[in-house]
């Protein structure tokens, strides 16, 4: 996640743990989504494939984790990625992000 990203969430409340802050740079997706799911933090990407296949493979198994958010990376500005960001923080319990796959681009 983007310095400048983390810094705005942060400066508005939002409790952030980017993967470098915990030793998780260079670890595989799966590696990510069983540390957040162990923390009960909802998981925000760009790798979009992997972590909907992760999503549908954590389904087939009946398996649990916190959420996940996707993005296409190129798609959007800091900014606007904090907008949305925030619009789904404010529509979306953690109860209601429990195994869910939402896409960045829904909360515009």
């Amino acid at each position: 996640m983007d310095g400048d990203l983390v810094r705005a969430l942060r400066a508005r409340g939002v409790d952030v743990e980017p993967a470098n802050e915990v030793g998780m740079i260079e670890r595989e997706d799966a590696e990510h989504l069983a540390y957040a799911t162990a923390q009960g933090r909802v998981i925000f990407s760009f790798n979009i494939g992997d972590f909907c296949r992760l999503h549908a493979q954590f389904q087939a198994k009946q398996q649990s984790h916190a959420g996940i958010v996707v993005s296409g990376q190129q798609r959007y500005r800091v900014g606007e990625q904090m907008r949305r960001l925030l619009a789904l923080i404010a529509n979306r319990t953690a109860d209601e992000m429990r195994n869910q796959l939402e896409f960045l681009s829904d909360w515009g």
